[in-house]
């Protein structure tokens, strides 16, 4: 059995019950975040944003991992404790995001393809040395009229591959986020088509640049009708097709599959990964875990609001979802559970 650090790291990632918080927005998205809230985007409302959601005590049961933004890894608690110790102190893994961004593909009207290869050994040699042990880079892949191209999902999947390769090179755990839109009217039998495309791609790129897979963990979207579909599917086809574009697609070496929430809202993402975990308990060859950002912390933003005094609220807030959706990676949530919370 093979105790190489970097998959002791991504098993610890995706351990029973444990997912991983997506703390990774970058400073326009966390900008509109706090607007919604009517809280101005300073460094300094952002670094306490953060040191709320890191410092909840308890966090570390329901939590393995945090996705940092460069930002946020080089900042402290309000006790001169850095992020990075503090998460370590808590049993949390600290992760970072490399990619700097979807830009505009050259010729594909519509579609994007994502930056930050450049340098990007480099930056990743400085992460490890602060700290981090994984890192996660998104490409994104829109559904609509003649889209995705071929184009599209090459250039994604070659620059996903060339990204996980570097990563591991340099020590770090690849999060390998390919994630098709939720955005526009396609079915949810066009999305199944789309996603395992994508994946197909995805893995080719990873094998071609030697990247191994134990030592990597996919973030993918779930198999979803578009947001403007007529025809929304329920939970149990959700997590049928998922499971069955995840099975046609990643080879079972991988370590664990951690699902981002893409625009569901909080409690939807929780129902749909946890029938996913019911109907396949100790079927499948990798645990199926959550990877969440705005559905884990946005009851937290709107219970904080920028004031001191609503921290312990907006804690309070962020542990109900992580133990919430740390039962849905056991298939033991239910929404009687929400309501409990509620009434508690």
């Amino acid at each position: 059995m093979s105790t190489h650090p970097l998959e002791v790291t991504a098993k610890a990632m995706v351990a029973p019950g444990r997912g991983i918080l997506a703390a990774d927005e970058s400073t326009g998205t966390i900008e509109k975040r706090f607007a919604s809230v009517k809280v101005e985007s300073t460094e300094e409302n952002r670094r306490a944003y953060r040191d709320l959601l890191f410092s909840a005590k308890g966090l570390g049961q329901h939590i393995s991992g945090v996705i940092l933004y460069d930002e946020t890894i080089r900042q402290k608690s309000a006790d001169g404790t850095p992020f990075v110790e503090l998460l370590a102190r808590n049993g949390i893994l600290p992760g970072i995001k490399v990619d700097t961004g979807a830009k505009d593909l050259a010729f594909c009207p519509g579609e994007k393809v994502t930056e930050g290869l450049d340098n990007l050994a480099k930056r990743c040699a400085e992460y490890v040395r602060m700290g981090a042990k994984f890192a996660k880079w998104r490409a994104v892949i829109t559904i609509g009229a003649d889209m995705p191209s071929s184009t599209c999902v090459a250039d994604n999947a070659h620059a996903l591959g060339r990204y996980a390769a570097i990563c591991q090179a340099a020590g770090l755990v690849p999060i390998v986020e390919p994630e098709v839109l939720m955005d526009g009217e396609h079915t949810i039998e066009r999305c199944e088509e789309v996603t395992e495309w994508t994946l197909n791609a995805v893995y080719e790129a990873l094998y071609l640049n030697r990247v191994t897979l134990e030592r990597s963990v996919l973030k993918p979207s779930m198999v979803i009708a578009g947001k403007s579909c007529p025809q929304q599917a329920t939970v149990e086809e959700v997590a049928e097709r998922t499971v069955r574009v995840l099975k046609r697609t990643v080879p079972a070496a991988v370590a664990g599959v951690v699902f981002l929430s893409g625009g569901q809202s909080d409690e939807v993402a929780t129902v749909h990964l946890n029938a996913m975990n019911r109907m396949h308990a100790g079927k499948l060859p990798w645990p199926l875990s959550f990877s969440y950002g705005r559905a884990l912390q946005q009851p937290s933003l709107k219970a904080w609001k920028g004031a001191a005094a609503n921290v312990a609220a907006a804690q309070a807030a962020l542990l109900h979802r992580a133990r919430m959706n740390s039962l849905a990676c056991l298939g033991r949530y239910s929404p009687d559970l929400e309501r409990q919370a509620l009434a508690a």
